[in-house]
């Protein structure tokens, strides 16, 4: 079955999901999972649907623009709120199962605002062999992952976003927040995060790679870059990009050691378990 017929296919088992439900809240952070299940619920359910987006230092500005973009294009119910996860000492620590308190967090205040609605995460079925202790957080709560019941994976979920005609979400990619950029065990600073955000977006718009991740670890900061851009950097190009971040770092008042390596999926966790950051 190709692409698109199985999109059609996964339109109609997500459409039955929703639809189990009368009123529902869709966690929408951003990204392409969020975003394609909010605009499919927006469009395709009739039934009392609402976006909520958290606001904080660990969500990059441009996904708070996609977000309150699309809710103005296509007429969303969009509720946007800093839910308190910096007041939260268990998650400034940041150990190992930071976005267990992330999505309590989370989770908890859309509940308390929202008591008569489901909660929905753009959680897919991919997700579920990933260590994700935020899902602990949602199944407190009873959230719901319309996703994971109609059978989508990640590539699927591509997929519906191509048949809805949404090509550019289809193509973003994976962009967890930013506080998995620091090493777990740091403790978690809004500032720090400020200038994370600042580096890579710099990195995106003076080289344009595939993966950019400015990462703070105790013995100072990795910039990590996709294997493809990797192996284009000269010696030249390499110090451009070095001294480009410096500047970003200097003007944070931040003096450490800086390197680059390629990207490695988790690297900010100092144990051997793998993640999604």
């Amino acid at each position: 079955m190709d692409r698109i017929n199985k999109s059609k296919f996964n339109v109609n088992a997500l459409k039955s999901q929703l639809q189990l439900n009368n009123s529902l809240i869709i966690a929408t952070s951003g990204g392409v999972d969020s975003m394609t299940l909010a605009y499919f619920a927006h469009k395709e359910v009739s039934t009392d649907v609402t976006m909520f987006h958290a606001t904080s230092s660990a969500v990059p500005l441009e996904a708070t623009v996609r977000v309150q973009s699309y809710a103005k294009k296509y007429s969303w119910s969009l509720v946007c709120h800093d839910v308190g996860e910096f007041s939260d000492e268990d998650y400034r620590k940041n150990p190992i199962d930071r976005c267990f308190y992330c999505k309590k967090n989370l989770y908890g205040f859309i509940a308390n605002k929202f008591p008569d609605h489901i909660i929905c995460s753009g959680t897919n079925l991919d997700d579920l062999n990933d260590f994700r202790p935020g899902l602990v957080a949602a199944q407190e709560k009873k959230v719901i992952h319309p996703f994971v019941e109609a059978g989508l994976y990640k590539a699927d979920v591509r997929g519906l976003a191509v048949y809805l005609g949404l090509n550019d979400l289809a193509v973003l990619p994976s962009a967890p927040c930013l506080s998995s950029r620091i090493e777990t065990g740091i403790r978690i600073k809004p500032s720090e995060l400020s200038m994370v955000e600042e580096v890579e977006s710099m990195l995106r718009s003076n080289f344009n790679p595939t993966t950019a991740r400015c990462r703070i670890r105790l013995n100072g900061v990795v910039i990590e870059l996709d294997k493809a851009t990797i192996a284009k950097l000269d010696s030249k190009k390499k110090k451009s990009i070095l001294d480009k971040v410096m500047i970003v770092l200097e003007r944070h008042n931040w003096n450490s050691a800086l390197s680059i390596e390629t990207y490695k999926m988790g690297s900010a966790f100092n144990d051997n378990t793998k993640f999604s950051n």
